[in-house]
């Protein structure tokens, strides 16, 4: 039993089942809160599998940014970083960084369609040490003007709609990539759980 009417059950279900769960973004000590809600938004926008961050447990975000966005996303604190690449690398994740380094390509050079994980830098020194130790990929967003990079917040919404028009045209979008029963116990909480919360 569900306590939302047809309409918006229909447009849970419809989130869950094109949710790109092989498509995760990691903020690695992002700490603006502005560029943290713009993050959000973006990475509920593509429907990205799962968000994970460190920095500090209780992420401090804009509303007014995030449109409700962070409610429907499925995000995760990283406490141990080795331990956090060893398991998605063993899951086959490839890592992609941006960074501006001797062998870094073009981010559009790399296929999105695998299961991929974005890293994200932060605002000052960019991506970890440790997080550059285990890229399989370094892309860079090409510039041409005097600036050379973009924001965090919007790197991020250059790479995921590149990853998105990637997974659209090979048709992931088209069915359901999350486990079924990932789906039935998100759509209890949305649906039921949550509702009684109000």
């Amino acid at each position: 039993m569900y306590l939302v009417t047809d309409e918006r059950l229909e447009k849970m279900k419809k989130v869950l089942n094109t949710r790109q769960w092989t498509l995760r973004v990691f903020m690695d000590y992002v700490y603006s809160p502005h560029n943290l809600s713009a993050i959000v938004r973006t990475c509920d926008a593509v429907n990205v599998g799962k968000l994970y961050y460190r920095h500090q447990k209780k992420v401090r975000l804009n509303n007014e940014i995030t449109m409700g966005a962070h409610k429907w996303i499925f995000h995760e604190y990283v406490e141990d970083i080795e331990e956090f690449y060893k398991n998605i690398k063993e899951e086959g994740y490839q890592v992609v960084v941006t960074l501006l380094d001797k062998d870094t390509v073009d981010f559009r050079e790399v296929d999105y369609t695998k299961p991929t994980l974005v890293v994200l830098g932060n605002e000052v020194d960019g991506a970890s040490e440790i997080s550059v130790k285990y890229a399989d990929k370094k892309v860079i967003i090409p510039m041409y003007g005097m600036s050379q990079s973009l924001n965090v917040s919007v790197a991020n919404a250059v790479i995921l709609y590149e990853a998105q028009r990637q997974r659209a045209l090979k048709g992931m979008y088209d069915k359901p990539s999350l486990p079924p029963d990932l789906i039935e116990k998100t759509l209890r909480k949305w649906a039921y759980e949550d509702m009684l919360k109000r």
